[in-house]
Formats: C-alpha cells, structure tokens, sequence
C-alpha cells in the first residue's frame, strides 16, 4: 500500500494516470492505472481519499516499485510518497462490517461503467455477473489486525479468487503481462477516462478505442470437472492443434465448479470450443465472452465515419 499526501495530491495523479480523479471525494473510491508510453499497464492501483490523503492500494509486490517510481516524478510539487505496507493490512469482505464503520474502505466499482468509461463487454451492466460480487476492502493498521479479525468467520483467498473469476474481474499480475493494454480487460469501464486531459499512454488509449481493436480478448472458461486436477495458470489455451491464448486465473467456484480466466487472440470465433493443456490430458473448456471480438473503433461503429481498409485495423503492442 503507497499514500500520497500533501495539497497537490489529487492534481498531481491526474496529470499520471488514466483516471479522472481532481475531484475525488472524502471516502469515494475510484481505480487509475499507470502506463507505458504504448499504453501498456504498468500498476494498477485501488484509490480511496480520506481528505488529506489519497491511499493506494495494490499487490504487495507492486508497493516497493510503485512508490519509487511516484517519488521520481514528484519535481517541485507538494506530495509525499510512502510506503506504508509494513504498518496497513487490508482485508477483504463480500459484507459491509458494521463495526468497521469508522475505518477507510475502498468499495470495488466493477462492474459499474464510471464517468468517462467505456464497457467493452458484450452483456449490459445490468447483467453483468460482477453485480453478485460486491467487494470492500477494508484498511487496518497492521498491529490491530489480529484483534480485528477475533472471532470473525473468515474465507481463504482461493475462495476469494473464485468469486473474482466468475465476476470477471481482471487483477494486477494474473491477467496482465508486458503487452497488456487496458481495452482487452474490459479496464475502460472502471480505470480509464476516456475525455480527461493529457497523459502517458493516452494516445494508444484513444487510437485503439476510436480506430482499432485490441489485439486480445479476456474470456471467462467453464472447465472439464471430471478431473480430480486443475490447470495452472500460464496453462496453453489451444484451438485444435494451434494456440491461441494463455490461462491466466484458476479456481474451484462453489457453485460452478472448475473456471478460469484466459487471454486469447481476438480473432478467436465467440462459439469456439477450446482446450486447456497443463500436461498430458487435456482439459476442455467452454468459453464466455467477456470483451467482444470487435471491440474498437468506436466512431467507426457508432457514427460510419471510418471507411476501407481502417474497418480492419488492430493495435499492434
């Protein structure tokens, strides 16, 4: 976890990242994400302010890198950049905790398209699965953890990773590798604002939204459950002999059983039954489409601007 303080906070991560967030509000949550100049996602960030501060929160390997690369880019403005993931834990819940209530929380907005998003899912918001899963994150100091947590039924993080899969929601590290840009995730709808001001990676943003399309979509995959295995994420994801994607996340969902998320290759037919390799049995796997296949070009398909050979063009990372 990293927090920026001081009274250009808010302006400053607006000028860096993808997220509109000048007017962030006490308590109000909101998701950015940091950029490489080709518009590839480098941090992936939960924000939550709490009026003097503005906390960050992200994978615990990411807290080091993040903070050092924030204190780089602070120049003359009033910030303070720390590091703070040695004295703050965060804990998760499906639940509000009514005796949580004093303490800062960050409410997940997936699946709920923000100001200036853009869902690139093929079913509307209001049947989204990621409606089943609302999501709180809770900040703790580290040294009241335990105390909090006394006699509270608790959850492990494999089900916690289940409920994440099925409501499709892509995380930091599991879904994203160096090539990720944020369009084939379905980010647009909770970590980009498409009409804010300047920043880095915002022309690829923009080109692949208005012109192209992404070179990958993720899907969500109902596996095989007669196997007494799953597959392991970086697993092949193959269409007959050829392979066309990697599985990113796996788990055991109470319900549905065996799922995963993958990124496969956007050209991939929607009806395609796939297969999973992790070893010699194959595992197979039917797919849902998450990003649709002919996400992009926005003002092409909204207004006929675009014409020939652009109707065809994909953003190449």
């Amino acid at each position: 976890m990293v927090t920026v303080s001081g009274p250009d906070r808010l302006t400053w991560l607006n000028t860096l990242s993808s997220q509109l967030v000048t007017g962030l509000q006490p308590g109000e949550s909101s998701e950015l994400l940091l950029l490489s100049v080709q518009g590839r996602i480098e941090f992936d960030a939960r924000v939550v302010d709490d009026g003097g501060t503005t906390w960050l929160i992200v994978e615990a390997a990411e807290a080091a890198p993040l903070a050092e690369w924030l204190n780089k880019m602070k120049f003359m403005l009033r910030v303070e950049v720390t590091d703070v993931s040695a004295d703050w834990a965060v804990f998760g819940s499906t639940k509000t905790v009514e005796e949580w209530s004093a303490l800062l929380a960050w409410r997940d907005p997936w699946p709920h398209v923000g100001a200036g998003g853009y869902s690139y899912a093929v079913v509307p918001e209001e049947g989204h699965p990621g409606l089943e899963r609302p999501w709180i994150e809770y900040l703790v100091p580290a040294a009241e953890l335990e105390e909090a947590l006394a006699d509270r039924p608790l959850a492990g993080v494999m089900a916690a990773e289940a409920l994440r899969i099925a409501a499709w929601r892509p995380r930091l590290g599991a879904e994203t590798d160096d090539k990720t840009i944020p369009h084939e995730l379905d980010l647009l709808r909770t970590a980009v604002h498409l009409s804010k001001g300047c920043y880095k990676g915002q022309e690829t943003i923009a080109r692949v939204h208005n012109l192209g399309h992404p070179p990958r979509r993720l899907v969500f995959l109902q596996l095989d459950g007669s196997q007494h295995t799953m597959p392991a994420p970086g697993s092949q994801v193959m269409l007959g002999e050829r392979k066309v994607g990697t599985v990113t996340s796996v788990a055991q969902h109470y319900e549905m059983g065996p799922v995963a998320l993958a990124v496969i290759k956007r050209s991939v037919a929607p009806d395609e039954m796939l297969t999973v390799l992790d070893g010699e049995e194959p595992y197979i796997a039917a797919q849902e489409v998450i990003v649709a296949p002919d996400a992009g070009q926005v003002v092409g398909r909204q207004t006929g601007f675009l014409r020939g050979p652009t109707d065809d063009r994909e953003h190449r990372t």
